[in-house]
Order: structure tokens, then C-alpha cells, then sequence
């Protein structure tokens, strides 16, 4: 068993929440149907280390488009259970850091954190179906786009293959068993007819209330049209600014939303979704099954390597690569089930950053001169976020990080509370790579990253980014 995944808890895996009228529901970004409770709750409770959120449930969802509108009122049948209280040691310890590191942000960042009431989830529409109705049906509840389209078009490329395209991924028409590495299965170019796909967009719909959209029913032969998660988790995508034609690798990928947003933001030539767990790469590989079609999934590889290999294994393959690390999401460490487990989880939380420096340097290997590695977790934790970032660019003289602050924090101030990275444990900072190419300069600790901070009215997060360049 690779280390990293029993120590991994993402921030857009399903979870359970009560809504404002206490009613038990699945706030989850992969749905389940009577059919397929039972396969899905073998996936979530075989993980090493079950969460307190991997529970049994049993949900009616809807079947058809029709059934979405109004969907919410009582069209899920719902069970009760007890809300969750948070772990006493854990929220000391985040106390004890967190108000050093985020200063006045952090009681209102807390008070959020204990308030899973509060909490707003954004709705990943899929370019793939028609969604007409479901934008009719948020715009009529208060729902407004996250992303305008002038402001999508700075962060993705927004043109259709061209029709004398030569592809380097397999001709396979569904997804590839992980036997075989991307890197031996993109060594031919073969040609492919240009895809006929809608063009490339992201459009993520979020409501000012923590107002929960009803998930969708997986149905055979059908795609999904909508995707459930923080808003928050789009930005690492945003940032890695992924082009038509373009290799990409997703190192961490498990359960796939990032990876289903990069192929909301352009056609990749190849998408590797890498996971070596293997009830969480069934897990994603039954994501990507419902949402994305069969001209796109031949593109799409589902790995089984430990994401610390890539870098000797395929290095220099890939155009973009995101490390969505494991690291220790606060929001759901904070309701560890008991103190066991809560005192268990801050002895992990120590060996993290050496494991997500590792991931990281293995992306930067394994990206081409050039290209470029976005670095992301869900957690507030400077150690495993700038001081990662910090240590790793104190080893790669050829790694340059890049200003996130005037690309994505000002321009989505309205959305979401950010604050700049800060430069841990009195490090000293990588001069080389920080001087920056164009004559300017962009204060040091904007260039380690940005954090999503959740605050009243803006939930969002937590979500660290920070995107690196690897010189030519």
C-alpha cells in the first residue's frame, strides 16, 4: 500500500451534511442509486482508514432530466442521523497554529469550520450534455455564474482541435486498465479524426446562501449533467491554464473532479488520471465513465504508478501536471469520530510534507522544460503548503514560481477570501528561482502561492495553490 494514500482526505470526496431544516441528505460529488449503494459503500469503507464521513446510506435519486426541477423539496428520500461534533484535541491544535498563521482571519475561518450549516457548494455544469434546463433552474433559485465568459477566456484556450491534429493518445473507445504507463502507451503518434465536442468552457454556478442542488443519479448509457463541489477546488485548475492538444497529468487524482474541470477548460491530448489506490481509482474511474463521452475517454489513461515514480518513469512527457496532494483537510479532521482517531491524524499530519515535497519534485521531473506544475491542498496549514513549496525550490534551481496573486486572487476577490502564502519555519528563500524573468517583481511571498480562506458569506476552501515553472 502506497503511504500517501492512508494518510489522503481531499476535499471533494462525498460527504454527509444536514440541511437548514434538518433533514439528513448527500452532499456528495459522485451519486449513488439503490443499484449502486452497495458497490460504492464496499469502496469507501475498504480504505485503510475509514473516515468518519464513510458511512452506509441509502438514497432515491431522480431519473431523468424532468425530475431535477424542484428536485429539492422532497424528491430524496433521506435518513437521520446525529450531527457530528467537532474533535476537541484536533480544534486545539488548530487554535495553537492557525491563529499564529492566519492572525484575525482565523476566528472567522473557525467559526465557519464548526458551522457546517454554512457551508455553499458550487454546481461544475458538463459541456458534454445539454444543460439548458439545469441553467434555468439555477438562475431561477439565485444561482449566478462563478466565472463570467470574459473572465473563463483568460484562463483557458478556448479553441477546438484543428482538424489536421495528430494525437498521441490510444484509439481505445473506453478506459485503459493501469497495466501499462502513459508514457509507453503515448510512444506512437496515431493519427485521429478531430473530435466533434462543444467547446471548451467552464461554468461553475454558486448561490450567496448555502443552498444545496440536488445530486444526480448515475444512469447507464447517459452522462451526468452537472458535477457537485467547492468552488474553491476549480482554482488549481484555473491556474494550471491547460491548452487544446496539450499532455496533461494528474497525479493525485481521486475521485476526478479536477480532472473532470480540465476537461471542462480544453481537450487534452492526453489526460492521465493517476490513483494507486484501488477501490479510489475504481471510484474515479466511475466518475469519469459519467461524464465524460466515449471520443474523450479514449484520451483519458487511468494510472495505477505511486505518484513519486513519475518523475524517472516519464520524465520531461507532460505539458501540465497538478499535484492535488494529500495533505490534512481541515474540515474533515476537524470532526475526527474520536479523540483516537483525532490524536492519530496530528501524528500523520507530521509526515505529510515530506511525502507532498516528494509528489512535487516527481511532477517537476516529470513535466517538460516549459511546462508547468500547479501544487494545491485543502488545508490552511502553512507547513504543508508554502513551506513545501519553499523546500522544494530550494532543491530545483530549474523551478520558477509564478505570481497567482493579480492572475486569480484580485481578479476573484468577489467570490472568495484570499491570503497570501506565508514563509514557514525560517527558511531561507530560494533566490534563484525567485528573481523574477520580466524585470518586475512580485512580493516573495505572493510567488509561493495564494490561500483560500473560508469566511462568512464566502465558504470557499480551504484551498492552497501555487503554480511552478520549469525553465527551458
Amino acid at each position: 500500500m502506497y503511504i500517501y494514500e492512508t494518510l489522503r482526505r481531499k476535499e471533494n470526496q462525498p460527504f454527509v451534511r444536514w440541511n437548514q431544516r434538518k433533514t439528513f441528505r448527500v452532499d456528495g460529488r459522485t451519486d449513488f442509486t439503490n443499484q449502486s449503494c452497495s458497490t460504492w459503500r464496499i469502496i469507501c469503507f475498504k480504505t485503510p482508514k475509514p473516515t468518519p464521513t464513510a458511512l452506509c446510506w441509502s438514497v432515491n435519486c431522480h431519473t431523468g432530466p424532468e425530475a431535477v426541477l424542484g428536485a429539492h423539496h422532497n424528491q430524496v428520500t433521506k435518513r437521520r442521523r446525529k450531527e457530528r461534533s467537532s474533535c476537541q484535541l484536533v480544534l486545539e491544535r488548530f487554535d495553537q497554529q492557525y491563529s499564529q498563521e492566519l492572525g484575525d482571519l482565523w476566528s472567522s475561518a473557525r467559526a465557519v469550520l464548526l458551522d457546517p450549516h454554512s457551508w455553499q457548494y458550487g454546481v461544475m455544469l458538463n459541456r458534454f450534455t445539454t444543460v439548458t434546463g439545469i441553467t434555468q433552474t439555477l438562475q431561477s433559485q439565485g444561482f449566478s455564474t462563478l466565472l463570467p465568459c470574459a473572465a473563463v477566456s483568460k484562463y483557458q484556450a478556448g479553441s477546438l482541435l484543428p482538424p489536421d491534429y495528430i494525437s498521441k493518445c490510444p484509439p481505445n473507445d473506453s478506459l485503459l486498465q493501469p497495466d501499462s504507463t502513459s508514457h509507453e502507451l503515448c510512444q506512437d503518434f496515431q493519427s485521429e479524426p478531430s473530435l466533434s465536442l462543444p467547446r471548451p468552457t467552464l461554468q461553475c454556478y454558486i448561490h450567496p446562501y448555502p443552498l444545496r442542488f440536488p445530486s444526480q443519479a448515475h444512469r447507464p448509457g447517459q452522462l451526468k449533467q452537472y458535477y457537485l463541489l467547492n468552488a474553491a477546488s476549480l482554482l488549481p485548475v484555473l491556474a494550471l491554464q491547460v491548452r487544446d492538444g496539450e499532455k496533461v497529468l494528474d497525479l493525485c487524482s481521486a475521485p476526478g473532479g479536477k480532472a473532470l474541470a480540465i476537461t471542462q477548460c480544453a481537450t487534452p491530448a492526453l489526460l492521465c488520471c493517476n490513483e494507486p489506490d484501488p477501490h479510489r481509482r475504481d471510484w474515479l474511474a466511475k466518475t469519469l465513465e459519467s461524464f465524460l463521452p466515449q471520443s474523450l475517454i479514449s484520451r483519458v489513461i487511468v494510472s495505477a504508478q505511486d505518484g513519486r515514480s513519475f518523475g524517472q518513469s516519464e520524465a520531461g512527457t507532460y505539458d501540465k501536471v497538478l499535484v492535488d496532494a494529500p495533505c490534512s483537510n481541515d474540515r474533515s479532521w476537524l470532526y475526527s469520530c474520536s479523540s483516537q482517531q483525532g490524536e492519530q491524524r496530528l501524528k500523520e499530519r507530521a509526515k505529510l510534507p515530506a511525502l507532498q515535497a516528494q509528489l512535487l519534485r516527481s511532477a517537476l521531473s516529470a513535466v517538460r522544460p516549459g511546462g508547468a506544475v500547479v501544487y494545491s491542498t485543502c488545508t490552511l496549514s502553512s507547513s504543508e503548503n508554502c513551506a513545501v513549496v519553499e523546500t522544494v525550490l530550494n532543491d530545483c534551481p530549474e523551478a520558477d514560481p509564478e505570481d497567482l496573486w493579480e492572475e486569480i486572487a484580485i481578479p476573484l476577490a468577489k467570490y472568495f477570501t484570499f491570503s497570501p502564502a506565508h514563509p514557514g519555519h525560517g527558511q531561507t528563500p530560494h533566490k534563484p528561482s525567485l528573481q523574477p524573468q520580466n524585470g518586475t517583481l512580485s512580493p516573495y511571498r505572493h510567488r509561493l502561492g495564494i490561500l483560500v480562506v473560508p469566511q462568512p458569506g464566502k465558504t470557499w476552501g480551504p484551498m492552497f495553490l501555487s503554480r511552478i515553472r520549469r525553465r527551458k
